[in-house]
């Protein structure tokens, strides 16, 4: 097995692919300029990256699956992520991308609003598939941000860099968007697989085995990443996932409440609560009422 390369310094991945370093917390690489080519390596991020892939060059595995990548292709990653690469024997890689340091966005609005661009932790199977239009945004982006970083530091570098590699990942988020859209006929299959999984989960007495229905349960099911997964549900339903289960849960609540004579602790338990107080509070919260004076009103 191959080592793990724990990746924490930019100069790290230019010494990898034999690059040069102009910035310790931030890089636009393209590997048409490197100079040595690992063919088989598995990093640890301790970096934010993203890639625009040129040509499909070898295998990217993240966790089990086979990044879905060809030509014009961008995979991301965050910190914490593990990705196995496999370059193909006699093809020289072709990417272009960005790398920086959770250090260099701190104290910056970037900073704080990372996490809302998920596609960072989205799964091998949801790569981003530009039109030729959108490569050409991606690289002038890339290109703004190299400008910058190509000329002297001084006061003004860290923020026009951060600005520059926001509209970036802005644009990425716009490109998901469209293609969530490009994708509805697939997104709509995978939302009626996750109705009928939902309604499997509490037929099949799953609540009782596994507590109660969570996001990341339901996205394995579909072999999708909980952010990715829960993008789709949003865009195609207008709730997230977790509302959308949530919902799921109280309807089947108030079915038993009505079609049965069960207490609500058995109610509960058949939910997947731990405790009915829990069911009692999130029952309240959604209906305006407890389950028991739910009963007694619709006597």
């Amino acid at each position: 097995m191959n080592d793990v390369i724990k990746l924490d310094k930019i100069e790290q991945y230019n010494e990898l692919f034999g690059l040069e370093t102009f910035h310790p917390l931030v890089a636009v690489v393209d590997l048409k300029d490197a100079t040595r080519f690992p063919t088989h390596f598995t990093m640890n991020y301790g970096l934010y990256a993203l890639f625009l892939k040129d040509v499909k060059c070898g295998d990217i595995r993240y966790g089990k699956q086979t990044y879905d990548y060809q030509e014009g292709t961008v995979t991301s990653f965050a910190p914490g992520q593990i990705t196995e690469v496999e370059l193909f024997p006699d093809v020289k890689p072709q990417a272009r991308g960005l790398l920086f340091h959770p250090d260099f966005i701190k104290g910056t609005t970037l900073g704080k609003e990372i996490k809302q661009y998920g596609f960072f932790s989205y799964a091998s199977s949801e790569a981003l598939h530009l039109s030729e239009e959108e490569k050409e945004i991606f690289v002038d982006c890339l290109a703004k941000i190299q400008t910058e970083l190509m000329r002297p530091i001084d006061g003004h570098t860290r923020r026009l860099v951060v600005r520059n590699i926001e509209l970036l990942l802005d644009y990425c988020m716009r490109f998901y968007d469209r293609q969530f859209i490009t994708r509805a006929k697939a997104n709509r299959d995978i939302l009626t697989r996750f109705e009928a999984l939902l309604d499997e989960y509490f037929q099949d007495r799953k609540a009782q085995e596994n507590g109660l229905p969570t996001v990341r349960y339901f996205a394995d099911k579909v072999c999708l990443s909980p952010n990715y997964f829960g993008d789709l549900v949003k865009k195609e339903t207008g709730k997230t996932a977790q509302e959308y289960i949530q919902n799921r849960l109280i309807d089947q609540a108030k079915e038993m409440i009505l079609g049965t004579g069960m207490t609500v602790s058995q109610i509960a338990y058949e939910l997947g609560f731990q405790y009915s107080q829990h069911f009692n509070r999130v029952f309240k919260k959604n209906m305006g009422c407890t389950p028991n004076e739910y009963r007694r009103q619709q006597n």
